[in-house]
C-alpha cells in the first residue's frame, strides 16, 4: 500500500522502546519476582497473575514503573496469603527502584534521525507513563532539544491524540506518528486519518499486542529500524 508523506509538517515520536530501551527491564523484573515468590507459585502462574493485576490496576495507577511496583507488591501479598516477609517486600520495592535508576540506552541511530528530521519538520514527543519517570529519562537521553513539544499522556487512545492535535493546532493529515506499539502508536492515528509508522521492538507487553483482524486494511508502514525512516520521508 503506497502512502504519501509529502503533506507532513509535524512528526510525533513515542519514547519507550522507540527511542530507548524500556520493556526489557520489565521482563527482567518479572523474572526477579518469579524467583522471589517461587515458594508460593510457579513462575508462569506468578507472571499471569501479575499481568492480570496490572490490567485491573490501570484505571487507578496508570502506566509506568511505580504502578508496576505496586502491582508486584499486591501479588506478593495475595499469592502468599499475606504471609510474605517484610524482607521480600523490601526486595520487590528495590526491583522498582532499580528500574527507575536504569541508564537510558538509546536505540540504534536515534539521535542521527532526530537531528536530520528536526531540520525540516517540527518534532514532538508523545509518550505515556509516569510523568516524573519520563521526564527523568528524557533528561538523561540528551534528546530534549530536538523536540518542539513534549507530552506525557495518561493513555494513547484516539481521544487523547485528538486533543493533542487540537492543542498543537495541527491537522491530522499533516501529522505522522512513529512508535513501536500498533495499539498505542499506530492504529489510533490511522483512525484519525493521520499517518503512522510502526517500528517494532523485540519484546512487547501483552497489553499492547493486537490481532490481525484489528490491523487488517489499516494504512500504515512497518520499518525494521528508526534509521529506515529517513528513506521514507526525508
Amino acid at each position: 500500500m503506497e502512502i504519501n508523506y509529502k503533506d507532513i509538517k509535524v512528526i510525533g515520536f513515542d519514547a519507550d522502546d522507540t527511542l530507548w530501551v524500556n520493556e526489557t527491564y520489565f521482563r527482567e523484573a518479572e523474572d526477579e519476582i518469579g524467583r522471589l515468590l517461587s515458594q508460593y507459585e510457579t513462575p508462569n502462574k506468578i507472571d499471569q497473575e501479575l499481568f492480570k493485576k496490572e490490567i485491573s490496576n490501570l484505571p487507578l495507577y496508570g502506566y509506568g514503573i511505580k504502578a508496576f511496583t505496586l502491582s508486584m507488591v499486591e501479588i506478593a501479598l495475595e499469592l502468599s496469603n499475606y504471609n510474605v516477609s517484610n524482607k521480600t517486600i523490601e526486595a520487590i520495592l528495590n526491583i522498582g527502584k532499580n528500574m527507575l535508576n536504569k541508564p537510558v540506552e538509546l536505540l540504534d541511530g536515534v539521535e542521527d534521525v532526530l537531528k536530520t528530521l528536526s531540520k525540516k519538520y517540527k518534532l514532538i514527543l508523545a509518550t505515556k507513563g509516569d510523568l516524573l519517570d519520563q521526564e527523568r529519562k528524557l533528561e538523561k537521553s540528551g534528546l530534549t532539544n530536538y523536540f518542539h513539544h513534549i507530552e506525557v499522556l495518561s493513555d494513547k487512545q484516539e481521544d487523547n491524540y485528538a486533543k493533542l492535535l487540537k492543542r498543537l493546532d495541527v491537522d491530522a493529515s499533516e501529522f505522522l506518528m512513529i512508535g513501536n506499539s500498533l495499539k498505542s502508536d499506530v492504529l489510533p492515528l490511522v483512525n484519525l486519518k493521520a499517518k503512522a509508522i510502526h517500528v517494532p521492538f523485540h519484546t512487547t507487553w501483552a497489553h499492547e499486542q493486537v490481532t490481525e483482524k484489528e490491523t487488517n486494511g489499516k494504512a500504515y508502514k512497518t520499518i525494521n529500524s528508526l534509521k529506515d525512516l529517513l528513506k521514507l520521508i526525508d
